[in-house]
């Protein structure tokens, strides 16, 4: 089976989607808009989504039995722990966020890429069963993400700069039903 540019582009929009939902919350956080921070972003969200198909394209499908067996976990948990902490901080004075609202957190931003890229690892294993090019492919993988997360962190701090702590907790509910959906849609409990 061939895969093409359509089709590839559309699976690198759908591969986004975590990503840039993630991106929103952060940008929700964010008291002015921070284009450094949300270049960091989507570089860490793009670079993990490209990187992530590339490890299961080269693992193959000996492997994939024991990634899409714990990849579910893996993600529910690094977005539930981000979740529970941001709906934290919603509940701090506004004074006490002032100077950590903008603060580069390369930790976080690690997991969160990890966490929203792990089901790019599954697509990777597909890939090398399709003939498609791994560099065409983790390169269109690797843009879309990092241009839809940037423009995600954009939008949510358009929005978040008017409901500020209301945002933070949104933004921290909708990481854990992300975490959520990901863990229930592995396991068979719902369908979309």
């Amino acid at each position: 089976m061939k895969m093409g540019t359509i089709e590839l582009i559309l699976l690198s929009v759908g591969l986004a989607m975590d990503a840039f939902a993630v991106a929103i919350c952060k940008g929700l956080n964010m008291r002015k808009m921070n284009y450094k921070n949300a270049l960091i972003l989507a570089l860490f969200f793009g670079g993990f989504q490209a990187l992530m198909p590339a490890i299961g394209y080269l693992l193959g499908k000996q492997f994939e039995k024991y990634i899409t067996s714990v990849d579910h976990w893996i993600a529910f948990i690094l977005l539930s722990i981000i979740g529970i902490q941001m709906i934290a901080e919603s509940f701090r004075k506004d004074d006490d966020k002032e100077e950590d609202a903008d603060k580069l957190n390369l930790k976080e931003y690690f997991m969160l890429a990890i966490a929203t890229s792990i089901d790019a690892l599954a697509v990777g294993i597909s890939l090398a069963f399709l003939s498609v090019s791994l560099v065409k492919s983790v390169s269109f993988i690797g843009i879309i993400t990092f241009a839809i997360s940037f423009a995600g962190v954009f939008i949510g701090n358009k929005f978040g700069a008017r409901f500020k702590s209301k945002a933070e907790f949104a933004g921290g509910a909708i990481l854990i039903l992300i975490a959520l959906k990901i863990l229930l849609g592995h396991l068979g409990v719902i369908n979309f």
